[in-house]
């Protein structure tokens, strides 16, 4: 099948063959028929398998063949997606493809200035790709109206309403009007994710291209046993071997990015940071030196997983695995995409046996452990470790003079426990002493 066969336009065909893009992918061969007949859709598919595509061809089909508005236009399309990054992607990808049409694509989200969005706004948008913060922020102060919306997106919706976005995005479907088309899209649905996303539809039609939480066959998984102490040079050497490739690292939390960022500079390997706490500036600078391959290594947490598309991105290193199981399929998901091979590298600790094993499990297959020499670990790491062995255990710490359960107490102790009111200790009788004073005070005057 090629896009024509789909029943895209020719000022859409155009662009796709200006990228090369002749042959859709399943998600993309399965939605956009779906989507061009006017049905919502649920959608899933692996990360890296084209969904932008699954929904932005057809929408800007649609809204292209739409009267245009006199006068100032307000948003038509509205995408909603959890990141700056995602934001940036998606737009770039929509610009890309209505380059033969006449079509507004504007992207909105927090950390830089309102008064460029303003001004957008005033000259009029078809296509707002927004995170929902900075959109509700326009909606509270009426810089931006959604009563002209027709199309909804939700792009990786599991994460739109997993990680607290529920509240804002119920707050932002009362600007929209309820006789509208929506399409939600993802690489996972967990059961209570998917109850939630179809309050927001009306019987849609469901594409699940791919098993869920599965990833793509072409990326080769390998775990490193090591240290915790010992990964950083573990990396530092890894990094060294494989000078020639361009490499995503992932991180625990920010400040540990910055660290490692740095020690790897230190160590001779000039190394980006991005994270949450960076200003929108910073964050694009790093992505875009990335891209263009002026950086060489990235080292990001969890908010790069969902919004880098790195074309030929060969290799993806864990340096601390993912609480959540679902997080390393977006994680290696930057590497393979398009058909293209990858590899996975993950360094894992005696302490992070258990959060391997949810990784395993989500993936229904075993991650290969290969021992690099002189980086043994100092115990093994369990095949067995459930996900919380990591956790701290001991004995649980015994109380002052508690006794054993249905133990009566000796008749000296309970002799005791009556003899009166205990002692003020020594603070409550300076408290005491201190009233009294000014009691006396007061008294005197």
């Amino acid at each position: 099948m090629n896009f024509e066969e789909l029943g895209l336009a020719p000022t859409l065909l155009r662009a796709l063959a200006d990228y090369g893009y002749a042959t859709p992918t399943p998600i993309q061969a399965q939605a956009i028929p779906h989507i061009l007949a006017g049905h919502d859709v649920l959608g899933g598919a692996q990360t890296g398998t084209g969904k932008t595509a699954a929904f932005g061809l057809p929408l800007l089909q649609k809204l292209a063949a739409m009267p245009k508005p006199e006068g100032l236009h307000r948003p038509r399309v509205l995408v909603l997606t959890p990141t700056r990054e995602l934001a940036v992607q998606i737009t770039d990808n929509l610009r890309a493809y209505a380059k033969y049409l006449r079509l507004n694509v504007t992207p909105l989200f927090g950390g830089v200035g309102m008064q460029p969005q303003l001004d957008a706004f005033r000259r009029g948008v078809d296509v707002l790709v927004a995170c929902p913060g900075r959109l509700i922020d326009h909606l509270d102060r009426g810089s931006c109206k959604l009563g002209d919306v027709q199309m909804l997106v939700l792009d990786e919706a599991d994460r739109m309403l997993d990680m607290g976005f529920l509240p804002s995005i119920k707050r932002i479907m009362k600007h929209v009007p309820q006789q509208r088309q929506t399409l939600l899209f993802s690489a996972t649905f967990e059961p209570r994710i998917k109850a939630l996303a179809l309050e927001f539809m009306r019987e849609p039609k469901q594409v699940q291209v791919a098993a869920q939480n599965t990833v793509i066959e072409t990326i080769r998984h390998h775990a490193h046993p090591v240290d915790g102490a010992k990964k950083r040079d573990l990396l530092i050497e890894i990094l060294a071997r494989r000078h020639t490739e361009q490499v995503l690292v992932f991180g625990k939390t920010k400040h540990g990015c910055n660290r490692l960022a740095e020690q790897l500079e230190t160590a001779g390997l000039p190394a980006l940071a991005i994270h949450g706490n960076k200003s929108q500036a910073a964050r694009q600078k790093a992505l875009n030196e990335f891209k263009s391959g002026k950086t060489r290594i990235l080292v990001a947490t969890d908010v790069a997983a969902r919004g880098l598309d790195i074309p030929d991105l060969p290799l993806v290193i864990n340096h601390d695995l993912p609480m959540v199981a679902e997080d390393y399929v977006h994680r290696i998901g930057r590497t393979g995409r398009n058909g293209a091979t990858g590899e996975a590298i993950s360094l894992v600790s005696p302490d992070e046996a258990g959060l391997l094993r949810q990784i395993q499990k989500l993936l229904g297959r075993e991650i290969a452990m290969e021992t690099v020499p002189g980086f043994e670990p100092s115990r093994a790491i369990r095949s067995d470790a459930k996900p919380f062995d990591n956790a701290p255990r001991g004995p649980r710490p015994a109380a002052r003079n508690r006794r054993p359960h249905g133990k009566p107490r000796s008749a000296e102790a309970h002799a005791h426990a009556h003899t009166g009111p205990k002692p003020a200790r020594e603070g409550q009788r300076d408290g005491q002493r201190g009233k009294q004073r000014q009691g006396e005070r007061r008294s005197a005057r």
